[in-house]
C-alpha cells in the first residue's frame, strides 16, 4: 500500500492523463442563454411616451429673412476684418454697430450675437484683445467659429 507522489509510475489503460485545453462548451452555453435573455428583455425595456406635438407650420413665403450675423475675422498678422472690410482694434466699437445697421439689425448690443473667427496661428493676446473690446462695449453674446464658413 504505497502512494505515488510524482511522475514516472506505471500507467493503466484507463488513465486519461491531464487535459490542458479549455473546455469552452459551458461558456458558449451560458453566452447563448444570456443572449436569449437580452433579446427577450430588450423590447420590454423600451419606454414610449405619447406626446401630442403641434404641427410644424412653415413660414409664409413673404416672411422676412433674418439678417446675416456680424463676423469678425482675425488674421495671423493681427489684422481685423468685419464681414470682409478691414478695421482696427481702436475702431471696433464704432464699426460693429455700423455693420449691424448696414444689415438692418435694430437690436441692442446686449441682445445681438457677434461671431468671432481667427486663423489657427493667431496669438492668444490678439484674440483676447478683440474679445475684451467687444465685452467692454456690451457685446456679451460672442460666438466663436472654429471652422471655415462655406
Amino acid at each position: 500500500m504505497g502512494a505515488q507522489l510524482a511522475g514516472g509510475g506505471k500507467k493503466s489503460k484507463f488513465d486519461l492523463g491531464q487535459n490542458s485545453e479549455i473546455n469552452v462548451t459551458p461558456f458558449v452555453d451560458v453566452m447563448l442563454v444570456l443572449l436569449i435573455i437580452f433579446m427577450v428583455a430588450a423590447p420590454l425595456a423600451t419606454v414610449s411616451i405619447a406626446i401630442d406635438l403641434p404641427p410644424a407650420i412653415p413660414p409664409p413665403p413673404n416672411a422676412k429673412k433674418p439678417p446675416d450675423p456680424t463676423i469678425i475675422f482675425i488674421q495671423k498678422s493681427g489684422a481685423l476684418f468685419i464681414d470682409g472690410q478691414q478695421t482696427r482694434l481702436e475702431n471696433l466699437p464704432a464699426d460693429v454697430p455700423a455693420d449691424m445697421v448696414k444689415k438692418g439689425v435694430t437690436a441692442t448690443p446686449q441682445t445681438e450675437r457677434v461671431f468671432l473667427q481667427a486663423d489657427p496661428d493667431v496669438l492668444y493676446e490678439d484674440f483676447m484683445a478683440v474679445l475684451n473690446v467687444l465685452q467692454e462695449n456690451g457685446y456679451f453674446k460672442v460666438g466663436i467659429i472654429n471652422e471655415d464658413i462655406e
